[in-house]
């Protein structure tokens, strides 16, 4: 499922399509011909956590979009959410709790998808099938075996489809990549990626009843079925296995995602291991190690390496969220703080680094990943942050956990996508779904 692409022909496109130039779609399959309204008619899935960052974006940028719906189990989030839309557009959008309402609008052609982990590709493969367009916050998979099905139905359907990784659109990135692929510091043979942050320990709280008018069922969702409990619900269900993916999968893939990119490689790795433990202590409450290790290697012997620190706020080469490329000449220092320096030779010589004028949050990337998006929308070019991309890097996240959780050294075929000879980590590929919430037939 991987697509050849060289290491430098990888580098370049990834620059190139956040300047909206690449051609016609790889995985969508769809015509130039195929447009998108004047105004793009926007559907908003989850109101909560970064998607008030994407509304605020829209609207501060006086974006050609549409917002006529705003789709949440919980009124308090459509409700805050509502404050800049009101300021931006006469026509209210419609509210509900219920996210088949938007997917069956034929007046929506695209969505923005920001639930739960568990939530993502449900919704993602239902908007495809129904004729959406989606953009989708990270990690697009919550197991495995998710990330291919979006892959082929996107593919299928023909639906243009963004993974939330805004660092892929970022000019710090592009400034990184073309610099990596003239090979200012070689052959890049090890990608290192690190979370490093303080982290609050949660103590475990009685279970008790939901927030009047909170659908409760439907946030669970495709999860087991449990009784409401307050640390399992808005923000700290990113400790659990049944909503998340843990510390790695939540900030981690971000970083995850650029070594991958930094790194070159366009396939998965052939061995995964992983350790972690708890240095949180005091009762914190999470199903995941509050710190993690795990190492990548692929095919042709490239290494990435991805390690998360709960307990510092001085970060790593100054940075609490990072990567360093290591190469044959030299190595980069590169945060999606908006930062990357070259260090060239024995005695470290600074080389090129990113300019003064976008450092920072000038270099995060969420407003051109977001017109990246709606370019495509228009032109039915590939996304910057394609199901594809999306899946190889999603699927570290899961092999890392699946490695740490059975206490294995995986081996994997990549071109199958099958852990061999072991079945007790196979079985984690994948997970069961509550109905009436789960996969549709793709």
């Amino acid at each position: 499922m991987a697509v050849d692409l060289t290491r430098r022909h990888f580098l370049s496109t990834t620059s190139t399509a956040a300047t909206g130039t690449l051609a016609a779609s790889l995985f969508t399959g769809a015509t130039a011909a195929e447009k998108a309204p004047d105004r793009i008619r926007l559907g908003i899935i989850g109101c909560g956590g970064i998607m008030t960052y994407h509304v605020r974006g829209l609207c501060e940028r006086k974006s050609a979009v549409d917002f006529r719906w705003l789709c949440d189990v919980d009124p308090r989030q459509m409700e805050a959410i509502s404050k800049p839309i009101a300021a931006f557009q006469k026509e209210s959008p419609k509210r509900t709790g219920r996210f088949e309402d938007v997917l069956a609008d034929d007046k929506t052609d695209a969505v923005i998808v920001a639930t739960p982990h568990q939530w993502h590709c449900p919704i993602v493969l239902r908007a495809v099938l129904a004729g959406k367009d989606v953009y989708c916050e990270k990690p697009l998979s919550h197991v495995f075996a998710e990330g291919p099905l979006v892959v082929a139905a996107a593919k299928k359907h023909k639906r243009v489809v963004q993974h939330g990784s805004q660092m892929r659109s970022s000019p710090v990135t592009k400034m990184a990549g073309k610099l990596l692929a003239e090979g200012v510091i070689g052959d890049v043979k090890v990608a290192r990626a690190w979370t490093a942050e303080v982290r609050n320990v949660v103590k475990p709280v009685a279970d008790g009843k939901p927030p009047e008018g909170i659908d409760y069922d439907r946030w669970l969702g495709p999860a087991p079925k449990r009784p409401f409990n307050a640390i399992r619900f808005h923000r700290s269900w990113r400790f659990f296995r049944d909503y998340a993916n843990g510390e790695i999968g939540d900030d981690g893939i971000h970083d995850i995602d650029m070594a991958r990119w930094g790194l070159g490689v366009d396939t998965h790795p052939k061995q995964i291991t992983a350790r972690g433990s708890r240095m949180l202590l005091h009762g914190h409450v999470s199903d995941y190690p509050d710190n993690m290790h795990a190492q990548f290697e692929y095919p042709d012997g490239r290494l990435l390496v991805y390690e998360n620190y709960p307990f510092t706020d001085y970060g790593l080469h100054g940075f609490d969220n990072g990567n360093v490329f290591y190469g044959t000449k030299g190595y980069m220092v590169f945060s999606r703080r908006g930062y990357f320096q070259v260090y060239l030779g024995k005695k470290e010589t600074k080389g090129p680094g990113v300019p003064r004028e976008i450092r920072g949050n000038r270099g995060r990337g969420y407003k051109e990943h977001m017109d990246n998006f709606l370019h495509c929308l228009r032109t039915r070019e590939t996304p910057v942050g394609n199901p594809q991309t999306a899946h190889l890097s999603c699927a570290l996240v899961h092999l890392g956990n699946i490695a740490y959780e059975t206490k294995s050294l995986l081996d994997f075929n990549p071109k199958t996508e099958q852990i061999l000879r072991n079945p007790t980590a196979a079985k984690l590929m994948t997970k069961s779904y509550r109905s009436p919430y789960g996969l549709p037939d793709v």
